[in-house]
């Protein structure tokens, strides 16, 4: 049986929060989310000077593919997220996720651990949930350029968190597209920020 698999990019040693990466993919597609595929290797600039207090983990999952109704990218980062509970007893989760990564990170931010969500360029449907992100600090960004997903609907998608009680920040990022690569300077810039303001507000947990 195929596995999701974690590796471990930074391991603090007081961390103040885990951040969870949430690659992208495709639709629908059974074959093995390789290391090697371009939505894998466009996250690892993201890891580049992590902060010193956070530990950073990249989910690789089963499966390329969201695969309909099987959602199985959110299965994974389920496992993952337990795996984190299992670790980390305690420590806020911040999932960080681009494109359906995006969207894996906003469906699964309901569990308890979850504090805020980071979805760059995120695939959205009519429809999917908001409930879920009901206290988290979420922010979306999106290029105004982007031609595989859509920016109008993470705008709408944003807008119906907040009405669901998320904290929400939509930032669109000026003449770039899904690639992040036109400006991707100021798309690490906003993840680097984010996630530290996250960690300047979260709350060691004790130790024995």
């Amino acid at each position: 049986m195929r596995r999701a698999a974690l590796q471990v990019r930074n391991a603090a040693e007081h961390p103040r929060a885990l951040v969870i990466v949430l690659h992208g993919g495709a639709a629908d597609g059974h074959g093995r989310a390789h290391r090697g595929r371009p939505a894998y290797l466009r996250m690892l600039p993201f890891l580049r000077r992590p902060p010193a207090d956070a530990t950073i983990w990249v989910l690789r999952y089963r499966y390329r593919g969201w695969n309909g109704g099987a959602a199985d990218p959110v299965r994974d980062l389920a496992w993952a997220l337990d795996e984190a509970a299992r670790r980390h007893p305690g420590l806020p989760v911040i999932l960080v996720g681009h494109s359906m990564g995006g969207r894996t990170a906003l469906w699964g931010a309901g569990a308890p651990q979850v504090t805020a969500v980071c979805a760059l360029a995120p695939w959205i449907e009519p429809g999917d949930p908001v409930e879920q992100l009901t206290g988290r600090t979420v922010l979306i960004a999106h290029g105004d350029r982007d031609r595989i997903t859509d920016p109008h609907a993470s705008r709408r998608y944003a807008d119906a968190a907040a009405r669901a009680g998320a904290h929400v920040t939509y930032h669109e990022v000026t003449g770039d597209g899904h690639g992040m690569l036109r400006r991707a300077r100021h798309w690490h810039d906003l993840v680097r920020a984010f996630v530290t303001a996250q960690l300047a507000t979260a709350a060691r947990p004790r130790t024995a």
